[in-house]
């Protein structure tokens, strides 16, 4: 594809947006940028959940996984189903009795102001450096296909992807992210199915003839049970998915905040399994199209693999430049509506949790929060910035797994005080929570040397877990 042909067809894509965000942000008031007014329908929501939990990352790396991992990523799914029901029956009844804000005032209410501070900090470090690495994807694609045929410097591609983020979410937060959302579900499930259409076509194959190849394939095998010692185990595959949807969603502000901006509880729970099922379609059609990309690459000389795969054959020339440009536009709603859902979530955490808005007026929280929302947005450009200084697979793979370590201790934390009835002293939850993730970080250094080849993988969060909940044990107050 030219420059102009993807700079058109991006164009066109923020100018829809735009239109959407403006509309939704119309008669935005801090209570609407929070939490949407808690007036979302909730099916609104739910087609809108199944773009917000999959980024442009997911985008190209789940069709290009199938060459290593098959299907195996379907016994996640199923992981993340179970998660779903938890975060549906225990933590969206719980958060909506509270009348939360932001989650972690639960933390404050269970137990202290020390604990819900490292709640709201080890959600700022993960959230801001996974969507800053999101975002730092995509602004590799455009400057290969955009910024670099023109002559243009990457600190520029930067500045224009982070104000594009920062502008449509600056009026309605929540409101703007959810029915933007669902811009980027549309396009993405469109993309998907039309790009499977074209491919299928180009191999000579109908309906029953894409189907027969797909379920003929070597790489279509769901379920992984012969070797424990494997990461693709279904057990581990499995409680994998179940703990890191609720960590990663039911514990996660930027995921909750949607879910939080339903009527009430029960509207919340339908959008939730709603949600779910239809995340495991789309997942499914993704994984189908992964075995397409595969044949077509190998009929035509295509030697990528990975990543780089779905980008190889859409922008190949050899298929119609629809499917060049339904990747683009595909590839993009995933990338920016991830990075404003992040931003309006990291804005409303900071701003609430962080800060703090207690004994403020609506005009001085509105002021407050919109410096934050722009500071929150710089903040992102540089780590973006940062790592294309870097550019490097290692660094990425590195903040990735940052990231999915800060997840246990909030687990841990909101474990212990569901399950538990117990006070603790909550001056010393810092340390425990900045324990957990070193002592999984020494176990995974050393678990095949010490456990006899066994490698962890997605479980590694639940020992994250574990760890932070016997610490908290650890700091039982005792009874008077």
């Amino acid at each position: 594809m030219t420059p102009l042909a993807v700079i058109v067809t991006v164009a066109a894509y923020f100018a829809v947006m735009f239109l959407i965000s403006w509309i939704s942000g119309r008669n935005s008031n801090n209570e609407a940028f929070f939490s949407g007014g808690r007036k979302s329908k909730w099916y609104v929501v739910a087609f809108a959940m199944i773009g917000a939990s999959m980024s442009g990352v997911t985008f190209v790396s789940v069709p290009g996984m199938v060459g290593t991992s098959g299907f195996g990523y379907l016994q996640m799914c199923l992981g993340f189903i179970a998660g779903y029901l938890v975060i549906a029956f225990v933590l969206a009844p719980m958060f909506y009795k509270m009348n939360v804000v932001s989650i972690y005032q639960y933390l404050d209410n269970r137990f202290g102001v020390s604990s819900y501070k490292t709640g709201a900090w080890f959600f700022f470090i993960s959230k801001m450096l996974g969507a800053s690495v999101r975002l730092f994807l995509v602004c590799l694609t455009m400057q290969l296909l955009i910024f670099r045929p023109l002559h243009l410097p990457f600190v520029l591609n930067v500045a224009v992807s982070v104000a594009i983020v920062l502008v449509y979410t600056f009026r309605g937060g929540v409101k703007s992210v959810i029915w933007t959302d669902n811009l980027k579900t549309f396009c993405m499930i469109l993309s998907v199915i039309l790009c499977i259409v074209f491919i299928s076509g180009n191999l000579g194959l109908d309906f029953k003839g894409m189907v027969t190849a797909v379920g003929g394939s070597d790489m279509s095998r769901i379920f992984f049970f012969d070797d424990v010692n494997h990461p693709q185990y279904f057990w581990k595959q499995f409680l994998g998915g179940l703990f890191t949807v609720v960590a990663m969603t039911g514990l996660d502000q930027d995921m909750m905040q949607r879910t939080l901006s339903c009527k009430n509880f029960r509207d919340s729970q339908k959008n939730l399994i709603t949600s779910s099922l239809m995340q495991t379609v789309t997942i499914f059609m993704f994984l189908c199209l992964g075995v397409l990309l595969y044949m077509f690459a190998r009929t035509n000389g295509i030697s990528e693999t990975g990543d780089n795969l779905f980008p190889a054959v859409a922008t190949s020339g050899i298929l119609p430049p629809i499917v060049g440009i339904l990747f683009i536009i595909g590839l993009v709603s995933c990338a920016y509506s991830a990075g404003g859902s992040a931003l309006t979530a990291l804005t409303t955490s900071f701003t609430v949790d962080i800060i703090g808005t207690k004994g403020m007026s609506e005009g001085e929280v509105t002021r407050r929060r919109k410096v934050i929302h722009i500071c929150m947005a710089i903040c992102m450009a540089a780590v973006i910035y940062l790592f294309g200084i870097f550019n490097n697979t290692s660094t990425i793979d590195a903040v990735y797994k940052l990231a999915s370590y800060t997840y246990g201790p909030i687990l841990g934390m909101f474990a212990f005080g569901i399950i538990t009835k117990k006070k603790v002293r909550d001056r010393f939850v810092p340390i425990v929570a900045m324990a957990a993730p070193i002592l999984c970080l020494i176990l995974a250094s050393n678990s095949e040397r010490w456990f006899g080849g066994y490698k962890f993988s997605y479980e590694l969060l639940i020992l994250n877990a574990l760890f932070t909940f016997a610490g908290m044990c650890m700091l039982i107050k005792k009874e008077d």
